[in-house]
């Protein structure tokens, strides 16, 4: 039989020791804890706070209910006493009696005492037995034979206060002091268990609301650990995971808030995944060109000029493909664009006659929208001469090729219309995918371009909230539309109502056909 390891007993015992300690912190560290915890030492403050202060309000109601009633006995006493020396016109060897006879007619409250004080000696009614604690206490009888006047006091005892009243009388030559008192101890043990039962209630129910807090703090914190959890899972190859946002309050507001950053990291992981991808895929080919007519050069040396021409161009071309690249991966940023507002009419103008510089066709302007806009206006040529581009590379000398603008609904349009060889239904969906190619024999035949200027056209449009329409015939041309929303700025413009109706876009709207496709953004 094996003996038992040493060390690994104690590596054992010392993770046990670590995992249980980290549980201690992270439980007594966690916001659920520290929460619950600060709420119910405020609850329990507040709690134990209003108990001795209803405490001490009760024992200030009751010592002044007391000796107010005392004061009053005091003075029912006086009042007795007075009509008795009245009537009898004691002497002073009578006065005992007098003083006994007064006593022995006061009625008395439950636990409440009346007593005369003359000279040391305390004449009281024979049916009244006075706390020990006051017949011992020869102390207090003496602060009684010297008091000058109404006197409100009380003797403090474990068990509770015991209330008086003394009151200096004159009877005759006599001087003697009346003292009222009030045994105040059963009330006070009453109060204070009353006290004491309410606290009992309160830590009952002090701990159920501890337990149903624990719960409902657990439930509305739920979406702060399903973010750490989500947090955790979350790799650069699965982003897709969410967290379910339910209700208004601060956790759903933060559960969405989340989401959108994760939206957000999702799309620009998207666009740097697509970009290295169309970059490697397209940089291959130049690439793989370039090195084989360099390693081929060095035993072909009479190719040398042929072979540098061949690799400017390929550089060229990659030069160019990098900087489409570039911009379609630009184009998600916010500082993309440069905004100013600019007149669609002259903008439109500018673009005409840019465009008739470009080749020999039959440009034609067929509108003009009139409404100010806010715009790059940089981009949006660009945009706009990438659709001329396409349209002079697939039409012939003779073929009309047309731009307008027009402005409907507070939206502006640009459009390009060729009346060349059109695009095949099937392609008309893809062709705005970054290097897509069809495979048919219409105008976006392979090998034609590096299939980027449609997507930068898209990539503009989105970065202008807009987005692009095509209306395409095989056989019958094609119209590219930019479509994009007018900014309030410019819409409120004064007057900027009367600007909007082009006079020419009756002809624009009547050769719209219904197979438009919208392709909105990504």
């Amino acid at each position: 039989m094996m003996k038992p390891n040493i060390f690994s007993i104690h590596k054992n015992r010392e993770f046990n020791q670590n995992k249980s300690r980290s549980f201690k912190q992270r439980f007594f560290c966690s916001v659920r804890f520290r929460i619950l915890a600060w709420y119910f030492l405020l609850t329990t403050s507040t709690v134990l706070v209003s108990v001795g202060v209803t405490r001490q309000i009760f024992c200030d109601v009751l010592q002044n209910r007391t000796q107010d009633a005392l004061t009053a006995e005091v003075g029912k006493f006086n009042r007795l006493l007075e009509q008795k020396l009245v009537n009898d016109n004691p002497s002073t060897n009578q006065l005992e009696s007098v003083i006994e006879r007064v006593l022995a007619l006061h009625v008395s409250a439950r636990n409440e005492y009346i007593l005369v004080v003359i000279k040391g000696e305390i004449f009281k009614s024979n049916q009244l037995l006075l706390p020990k604690e006051i017949t011992q206490n020869s102390q207090l009888i003496t602060e009684w034979e010297k008091v000058s006047d109404l006197t409100r006091n009380e003797l403090i005892l474990p068990s509770g206060p015991i209330y008086y009243v003394a009151k200096p009388i004159k009877i005759n030559l006599s001087r003697g002091v009346v003292v009222a008192i009030q045994d105040a101890r059963a009330d006070y043990q009453t109060g204070t268990q009353t006290i004491i039962l309410v606290i009992k209630v309160a830590t009952i129910v002090l701990t159920l609301f501890f337990i149903i807090a624990w719960i409902t703090a657990g439930r509305v914190l739920f979406p702060l650990r399903q973010v750490t959890e989500t947090a955790r899972e979350i790799t650069q190859t699965d982003m897709s995971k969410r967290i379910s946002a339910v209700g208004n309050d601060e956790i759903a507001e933060l559960s969405a808030t989340f989401n959108a950053m994760l939206d957000r990291l999702q799309l620009a992981f998207e666009t740097q995944q697509e970009f290295l991808k169309d970059a490697g895929h397209e940089l291959r080919t130049p690439i793989t060109i370039i090195q084989g007519h360099l390693e081929v050069l060095k035993y072909r040396p009479e190719k040398q000029n042929e072979t540098i021409e061949l690799v400017t161009d390929e550089l060229s071309r990659m030069n160019r493909l990098v900087n489409d690249l570039l911009l379609i991966a630009k184009a998600e940023q916010p500082n993309f664009l440069r905004i100013k507002p600019e007149e669609l009419d002259w903008f439109t103008e500018e673009l005409y006659f840019k465009a008739q510089a470009m080749a020999k066709r039959d440009w034609r302007l067929e509108s003009k929208g009139l409404s100010p806009v806010a715009i790059d206006k940089g981009r949006l040529t660009q945009a706009v001469m990438n659709l001329v581009q396409n349209a002079i590379k697939y039409t012939q000398e003779g073929d009309t090729i047309t731009l307008g603008s027009a402005v409907r609904d507070d939206y502006a349009y640009l459009w390009v219309r060729d009346t060349g060889v059109g695009i095949a239904p099937e392609n008309q969906e893809r062709i705005f995918e970054r290097f897509a190619r069809a495979s048919h024999s219409d105008r976006y035949s392979p090998g034609e371009g590096a299939g980027l200027g449609l997507s930068i056209v898209e990539a503009i449009a989105c970065a202008h909230n807009g987005w692009v329409e095509l209306d395409s015939v095989l056989g019958s041309g094609s119209t590219f539309t930019i479509v994009f929303p007018i900014s309030e700025d410019t819409a409120n413009e004064p007057n900027s109502h009367r600007r909007r109706q082009s006079p020419h876009s009756r002809v624009y709207r009547s050769r719209i056909t219904s197979s438009r496709i919208h392709n909105s953004c990504r």
